[in-house]
C-alpha cells in the first residue's frame, strides 16, 4: 500500500501544490520562490527520504509569508493523508541534531492532537535571504495544526542563524521519518490503547 498525500490549495494570496510519499528515497522537487525555505523543505524531504514536491506561486511582491504559511499547511494536510490509518507505525520519533555551534531537540507524537511546544535563542538576526526568521514557529504550527500531531522543537543553543533554523528541519524530518515508519512488531496494529489515532 502506498502513503502518498497529495493536496492542491489555492486562494486569492497563493496556489499550492504538495506531493509527498512517506516511503520514499529523499528525492525533492522544490519551487516556492523564497530560497531559503526551498532549501529547508529540501531538508525536510532528504533527510526523512521523504519523496517530495512544493510548487507554490504566492504573492512574493508583497512579502513572504503567505507564500510559507500556506505551503505549510498544505505539507501538514498531505503528511496527515499519506499517514492514511497509522496502523503499524511507530507513532513516536525523535531525534537530536548539530549543525556546527547550534543542538536541536524534535521529539513527535503522531497523535491525531495538533500541539507545539517550541523554543530556540534569542536576539538571532532577523533576516535569512528573503526569509523572516519568526517563520520558523508559525511553519510548525500550521504543519502541526494540519497534520494533526504533537511536536516538540528545542533549540537550547546557536549563534547562527540559518544553522538554528537548518538543524531544527533536519531534526524534524528524522524524527518524522522515526514515527512514521512501519513497526515490523507491529504489523496491523494501531499504536494506542484507545483504539483510534
Amino acid at each position: 500500500m502506498t502513503r502518498v498525500g497529495r493536496v492542491e490549495r489555492t486562494t486569492k494570496e497563493t496556489s499550492v501544490l504538495v506531493e509527498i510519499d512517506l516511503d520514499g528515497t529523499g528525492k525533492t522537487e522544490i519551487s516556492t520562490g523564497v530560497g531559503f525555505y526551498d532549501h529547508m523543505l529540501d531538508q525536510l524531504g532528504r533527510h526523512g527520504l521523504f519523496d517530495l514536491t512544493v510548487k507554490t506561486e504566492g504573492d512574493l511582491h508583497i512579502d513572504s509569508h503567505h507564500t510559507i504559511e500556506d505551503t505549510a499547511l498544505a505539507l501538514g494536510a498531505a503528511f496527515k493523508q499519506a499517514l492514511g490509518d497509522k496502523v503499524g507505525i511507530y507513532r513516536f520519533g525523535n531525534c537530536t541534531v548539530p549543525l556546527d555551534e547550534s543542538l536541536a531537540q524534535v521529539t513527535v507524537d503522531l497523535s491525531g492532537r495538533p500541539y507545539l511546544v517550541h523554543s530556540e535563542p534569542e536576539n538571532m538576526a532577523p533576516m535569512i535571504g528573503a526569509y523572516d526568521v519568526t517563520m520558523t514557529r508559525h511553519i510548525l504550527e500550521s504543519f502541526v495544526a494540519q497534520a494533526q500531531i504533537a511536536l516538540h522543537v528545542h533549540v537550547p543553543y546557536g549563534r547562527n542563524a540559518h544553522h538554528i533554523v537548518e538543524c531544527q528541519f533536519k531534526a524534524l524530518a528524522r524524527a518524522l521519518r522515526y514515527a512514521s515508519e512501519r513497526d515490523p512488531r507491529a504489523a496491523g496494529i494501531l499504536p494506542s490503547t484507545k483504539g483510534a489515532l
